[in-house]
Parts: structure tokens; sequence; C-alpha cells
């Protein structure tokens, strides 16, 4: 559709420095300020599943404020120009219940079903990796059922914290239940450290899970967990979820439940990158709690790995034609 006129960029930091400005992600246009919206980042501040370290509904707006260090113009890994090609917009957070989990699932639930009612897709930035249920039946309501690859240092695949059945260590068992992923296209990546039991692996796999454990990647490297993902994806569409644990505490010491001996930021990132072309259609990035962070050391990684994942959403299949086609055309009427 040539009739979109081109997208609203963030202010530019060649004209208001990057310490000032809008206190949206990357310093975006807000939702409401923009025609139409092929991309937007939401914030899910919520951290009532916790089972050690509590602190990530403040996650979101570390994340934002940390945005403000990167330099979004052109990113040359992707040869993408990502706030120029496609109209990318900080949609604000989901207000939820503090309280009550299943409240907030299901405010949760109705936020993204609202959201994607409205945009091409949606990047969220928690909060607690409980809101990964909620947003994985948002997402497959638009797209189907999805491939899921799920970056962590833990399974988070157990069946439940005293009693508790949607907690951050259980949303990967409640997904596999109501069938909200592709069990023979799903995966593990950057798991590591001490189980609870012998049993946790084996129960992992019977939900369809393939892991890479982060030992792998110590020792086939970035090529071969890349390939390893792209074999187990193929074309499906394709959900991102990233716990920001799954880096060394060296490289994101914010975070709940930190485990020693994880991926470095590089290897996070290269990563990603290599996944350049695949279906994604949604992500998230969760578990930030700058209470435990220092001089935003974990919220820049998160802030990086969001705008990494901006960059895929443009690159992949589903990234919007119509975005595109607005794209070149306002590049020829410049």
């Amino acid at each position: 559709m040539t009739d979109k006129t081109p997208p609203i960029e963030p202010v530019s930091g060649t004209i208001v420095p990057r310490f000032a400005g809008p206190s949206t992600f990357c310093r975006l246009p807000e939702l409401r300020d923009v025609p139409y919206c092929d991309i937007a980042m939401i914030g899910i501040p919520f951290d009532a599943g916790t089972s050690y370290r509590p602190g990530a509904r403040f996650g979101p707006g570390s994340i934002r404020q940390a945005s403000r260090h990167l330099r979004t113009n052109f990113h040359p890994a992707y040869d993408t120009e990502p706030f120029r090609q496609v109209q990318v917009a900080d949609a604000g957070d989901i207000a939820c219940n503090p309280y009550n989990i299943d409240e907030a699932i299901s405010q949760i639930e109705a936020g993204a079903d609202e959201l994607l009612a409205k945009v091409g897709s949606i990047v969220s930035m928690g909060g607690d990796h409980t809101i990964a249920v909620p947003l994985l039946r948002a997402v497959n309501k638009k797209f189907g059922q999805v491939a899921l690859v799920h970056f962590d240092a833990h399974l988070d695949t157990w069946d439940t914290y005293f009693g508790a059945p949607f907690t951050h260590g259980t949303p990967f068992r409640r997904a596999a239940e109501e069938q909200l992923f592709d069990d023979e296209s799903s995966m593990h990546v950057g798991i590591r450290g001490p189980l609870y039991s012998r049993d946790d692996l084996l129960n992992d796999a019977e939900l369809g899970f393939k892991v890479v454990h982060c030992d792998e990647l110590q020792t086939h490297g970035v090529d071969h967990v890349v390939k390893r993902i792209r074999d187990r994806v193929g074309n499906r569409p394709l959900y991102l979820s990233i716990d920001i644990d799954v880096l060394d505490p060296a490289h994101a010491p914010g975070t709940g439940t930190p485990e020693i001996a994880g991926m470095s930021s590089r290897e996070m990132v290269n990563i990603l990158r290599g996944l350049k072309g695949l279906n994604l259609v949604a992500a998230d990035i969760v578990e930030v709690a700058p209470a435990y962070d220092h001089a935003e050391i974990t919220s820049l990684a998160a802030a990086t790995v969001a705008f990494e994942m901006v960059n895929l959403l443009i690159c992949s299949d589903t990234a919007s034609a119509a975005a595109m086609e607005n794209y070149h055309a306002t590049v020829e009427n410049r």
C-alpha cells in the first residue's frame, strides 16, 4: 500500500541529545501519535511470578531508559534503516494486577489481543517469564501455532512452585498443555546449571523441546548453534522468548535468578543475527531486574536485544510487504 504516510521516526540524536527527549523505547513516537503501526514495543511490568529475587516489574522502564544509548538509524548487520523502513511505536505498558497472578495473566492476554488487532507485530518487554503464556495465547490467535525458541539459563517447564501453576518457572509447561507451540520445531538455548531432579530433562523432552546447552555453545561455537536453530525452526512462524539470564552475570547481573557460565552479550547478538530471514512473528525480552544491575549493563543488553528483534522482524517473512513497498516508495520521492 503506497498510500501510507512515511513512518514517524525517533527524534534524531544529532538534533536532540540522546539523554534528552521522549522516554519511550529508542525515543520512538507513542502508538497514539502514529496513523498506523507495523511493530509495537509494549511493556509488561509484572513480577508476581518470581521465585527468588523480585524486581522485574521495573524492567520495562529500565530497558526504555537504556535504549537511549542506542544509535538506531542504520544497522549494518541487517542492512536496515529500521525506523525508516517500517512504523515502530511504543505502546506503553499493559496494566496488570500485581497481587493476583490469574487476573494479571488475563489482563496481559487481553492487552496483547487488543494490540495485535491494530499492529503488525509486537516486541514485549517484561516483567518476569510468567508473561510468556498470555503472550503466546495472543500470538496464536493471530498467527497460529508457532515454533518457540526460548533463550534462558533455565528450562521453565516445571509443573508448579508451592502449588502455584503460573510462575516464571512454569510458563512453557502450561504452553505445552495448551498446545501453544509446535513441539517438533521448538527448543531451549543457553540452558545450564543444576536442576531439581534427574527427571527434569526427561520431562522437558516429553514436551517436545530440544536443548542447546551452554556447554555446546562453548564447544562448537555460534555458527553451530545458529544452524541447530534454523534446522529446527525451518519456515514455521517463530516466537522468540529471551530471558536476560541466558547471559552470564558478568554481562547481565540485574536479574532475579542469575547462573554463572552463561553466554556473553556478543554471542547472544551474533546468534540472533544468524536468524535473519526466519519467519519471526513476535518476541519478548524478560527478567530484567534493575535493582541488581550496575551501570545499566543488564538494561543495555536487554535494550540491544529488543532492537535486534525489531530488525529481525523487518527481515522476516512476516515483515509487512506493504511497509516495505511504502518505504521504497518514500525513498523514491525524497
